[in-house]
């Protein structure tokens, strides 16, 4: 039998789901967590072999001392995993301490991690990137942004969505952003691009072949709905493009992505830029070697009819899928923020949409910055009946 230690099985709330998927398929399933047993659901608790709880996950001496005693009392570990990009780090330095094989090591972690290494593994694909200038000082910022002109992006090179990211439209705001930038981070500076994000997300199995792939599309700036308050909005789409997955496979290449669920950025030109493309063109973004955060695995169950749960526990214990694809649609996520005096009300959603209504639920706080306080999940067959809901459900009186 595999043993699996699954690090922070209790948070996304939903990732109890990938244990139940693991435990069904014949695996041990090992859980470190800072959450008491008692607190966790029946269905995690069900879906764990053994619980072992820290006083806090950022304990790594706690954390390593947990997974010796799971090797103590079962023997070897054949895989360590989050699926939390927060914990990647851990991860890959818990891998290389105890030698586990199964997936990035510490040494990995740069090209992974830093926007700033990522570049050039883009450009061994020919995927094209923003110009980029590492943020030193004021005077060759301003000079970085005159050459790119403005406006231009600013964010910590190795971090979580789209935490202390600035968007400088002139001097003055680049003033602003050296006075509040956090003094022991290091910044990427990059010219702007004028798209929409779409992903690719992939399931890949240890020859770095996708098992199942699928998108989403993100018409509103992360960056904005994080720094404006604004409502969130996104989509898993019906079926993928050619180009988004030529260039997710390539990237997949590129990175050496093995035995992993991707899921990776990229923007379509919203028009011309030069030097990137052309409009409709794709322009490399960031990649983010886990599922798409929150409730995205279930808004891609529900847009193909299928389990990406098990897809990836079948990854872990057959290197193949043994779960079919059913139908296809559309599934909107809306995000609606707290304080916005919204046209319809719970009610009324409900009655107008409740037959394509699949979740409704608050938002937890930790991720209402990008996501909203409120969300609906709903899906569609069409993209003009998913933007009707969009357009009914984010209508706000004047």
């Amino acid at each position: 039998m595999q043993n699996f230690v699954f690090i922070s099985p209790n948070f996304p709330s939903n990732y109890w789901q990938f244990c139940r998927e693991l435990k069904k398929n014949g695996l041990n399933v090992l859980g470190i967590g800072d959450q008491p047993y008692d607190e966790l659901t029946d269905e995690l608790k069900d879906s764990l072999n053994e619980y072992y709880k820290v006083s806090n996950l950022e304990n790594s001496e706690e954390v390593y001392r947990a997974v010796a005693f799971f090797i103590h009392k079962y023997g070897r570990i054949d895989w360590l995993e989050s699926n939390n990009e927060y914990w990647l780090e851990r991860d890959a330095k818990l891998r290389t301490d105890f030698n586990i094989t199964s997936g990035f090591q510490e040494k990995d972690i740069p090209r992974i991690k830093f926007k700033s290494r990522m570049k050039e593994y883009y450009a061994q694909t020919g995927i094209p990137t923003a110009r980029y200038h590492m943020v030193d000082t004021l005077e060759n910022c301003l000079a970085f942004a005159e050459k790119v002109n403005y406006p231009v992006v600013a964010k910590p090179d190795n971090g979580v969505g789209a935490s202390h990211t600035f968007k400088i439209e002139n001097g003055d705001q680049m003033k602003q952003f050296f006075e509040v930038k956090w003094p022991d981070t290091v910044y990427i500076m990059e010219e702007y691009v004028n798209g929409e994000v779409n992903s690719y997300d992939a399931i890949i199995d240890s020859h770095g072949e996708p098992m199942f792939e699928t998108g989403n599309v993100t018409p509103m700036s992360i960056m904005d709905i994080v720094n404006n308050s604004d409502n969130s909005i996104f989509y898993i789409l019906k079926n993928l493009p050619e180009d988004t997955r030529a260039v997710g496979r390539a990237t997949v290449k590129s990175f050496g992505v093995k035995s992993r669920f991707v899921h990776f950025e990229f923007f379509r030109l919203l028009k011309d830029q030069e030097g990137l493309g052309k409009k409709g063109d794709l322009v490399a973004l960031e990649v983010n070697m886990r599922p798409s955060g929150g409730v995205t695995p279930d808004m891609i169950d529900f847009a193909h009819s299928t389990d990406v749960y098990k897809i990836w526990a079948d990854m872990i214990a057959f290197d193949r899928s043994t779960m079919p694809i059913g139908e296809h649609a559309y599934c909107a996520f809306a995000g609606r923020r707290d304080g916005k005096e919204f046209i319809m009300g719970h009610e009324d959603i409900m009655s107008k949409y409740g037959a394509n209504i699949k979740m409704v639920e608050r938002i937890p706080d930790v991720l209402s910055g990008a996501m909203g306080n409120q969300m609906y999940v709903a899906v569609f067959n069409s993209q003009k009946e998913m933007n009707a809901f969009y357009e009914d459900i984010l209508k706000c009186n004047e």
